[in-house]
């Protein structure tokens, strides 16, 4: 591809910065990545970050178009639906959708090696130790720290993908007429492990999200290439139950022996992961516009998202591919670009970010409420009738790529209404089957 005269800046190398510097490259911009941690292929990933992650179809689809896919799916687990852990250890399963439908555990580490990897390939510089200090958004100029030592470079488009602490958004925020808010909730989560057996197998099913809700709080498990499982425990940072009350490493045993039973059997480091690894908060954050001049903030850095609908990473990437789809539409020129991309993916982002609070109730409760069970079946049904009239949310959001959050989330709305009505249906346990199933997914068109 012909070598276009802008020069791209994009500050931030984990995996939006990394894949949006591919896309770039890939149209032929000269494109600078600066990163202020060390190199992680070289000194290994940052601890204390949840170690794999959830990819679905609007995550798998950029990274086919950058030429990634394959490679990705060698990489990855497919999780076919939930797996629920009763306190009594009875398991009750949930599909996520059709049964050739799955998300996908992945080794964050794994995945940012690789389009780091990639984004050298296509020509990118990746500068680490560079710590971004300041920017001045009228010249385009970006001033950097290097082990004390100070840097200024400049560029004609800056891109801020460094993530939901961005330090480019935290320069924004500094300008006139900059919108910003963070909510952390209640909640923190602290990473855990179950190793494999002797032989190098799973100790539970391995195509499936484990869960074991508990009402205010949960434990989650994701299965890795290795054998192992990643846990993470969602819990109060205060009250009763909370990590304030897990004092001691007594007080941790005894409380996963009596809540987490058949878990803590498996976990046989829980108290050295438990001890070692940090408490980590959950925090939302939004903000607008996400252009300054010539300076535009994507992903987490514009639209951090709690994980509780496994999407953060998800969403960062089709950021990446629809700007890359906006400078096709307006021909490279970035002036609208940016514009276009900052007014029409706004609504998106926000709308993820409010179903993600959302799923976190339906995670840790609801999948263990008969009520909530049986309407999943009914809308199940729906779906296997209705394939394109009735779509469930989760497989809008999660498998549908082309239908925006925006749009899934309105029509989740209506779906609900519609389903609140259903569910007072007399005897609805019992009858359900003999529901009209059309006159239900008539009453969508109204």
């Amino acid at each position: 591809m012909k070598q276009k005269k802008e020069k791209i800046a994009v500050v931030g190398a984990g995996l939006v910065g990394s894949l949006v510097a591919i896309y770039l490259a890939k149209r032929g911009y000269g494109v600078d990545l600066y990163e202020r941690r060390h190199d992680m292929r070289r000194s290994g990933a940052e601890g204390g970050r949840s170690i794999n992650l959830a990819l679905s179809n609007r995550g798998l689809l950029p990274l086919s178009e950058v030429g990634l896919g394959e490679a990705a799916k060698k990489m990855v687990i497919p999780m076919r639906g939930r797996m629920m852990h009763s306190e009594k250890g009875a398991l009750t399963f949930q599909a996520y959708g059709r049964e050739d439908q799955a998300i996908n555990s992945i080794s964050r580490g794994g995945l940012n090696e690789l389009l780091m990897n990639e984004a050298e390939k296509n020509g990118v510089n990746i500068h680490f130790n560079h710590r971004c200090t300041d920017i001045d958004f009228d010249n385009s100029k970006l001033f950097f720290d290097i082990d004390g030592a100070q840097k200024t470079e400049t560029a004609d488009i800056i891109i801020g993908a460094d993530g939901a602490f961005s330090v480019v958004r935290g320069i924004m925020q500094k300008t006139d007429r900059f919108n910003f808010s963070q909510h952390y909730i209640e909640h923190g989560y602290k990473e855990l492990s179950i190793p494999p057996d002797a032989d190098g197998n799973f100790k539970l099913e391995k195509n499936a999200l484990h869960i074991w809700p508990r009402g205010n709080y949960m434990l989650i498990a994701l299965p890795n290439l290795d054998g192992s499982f990643t846990c993470t425990l969602f819990f109060p940072f205060e009250g009763d139950p909370s990590f304030e009350k897990l004092r001691t490493l007594q007080d941790v045993d005894q409380f996963f022996k009596a809540t987490f039973p058949d878990a803590r059997e498996l976990m046989t480091t829980l108290l050295e992961d438990y001890q070692q690894n940090p408490t980590s908060s959950l925090v939302t954050v939004k903000s607008y516009p996400w252009v300054k001049n010539k300076t535009l903030i994507i992903g987490d850095a514009s639209h951090a998202i709690v994980p509780f609908y496994g999407q953060g990473m998800n969403s960062g990437f089709e950021d990446c591919r629809i700007l890359n789809q906006i400078l096709d539409q307006y021909s490279d020129d970035w002036k609208t670009t940016l514009q276009v991309f900052s007014n029409t993916r706004k609504i998106d982002a926000d709308a993820i970010s409010d179903l993600a609070l959302q799923n976190f109730v339906e995670m840790r409760d609801l999948v263990a409420d008969k009520d909530f069970l049986l309407r999943k079946k009914i809308e199940a049904k729906l779906h296997e009738l209705f394939p394109d009239r009735w779509i469930p949310l989760y497989s809008m959001v999660t498998f549908n790529e082309g239908i925006r959050y925006s749009e899934a989330m309105k029509i989740g709305k209506k779906q609900q209404a519609i389903m609140d009505q259903v569910m007072k249906t007399p005897d609805i346990h019992q009858k359900w089957e003999l529901l009209d199933f059309r006159s239900i997914v008539d009453m969508l068109e109204v």
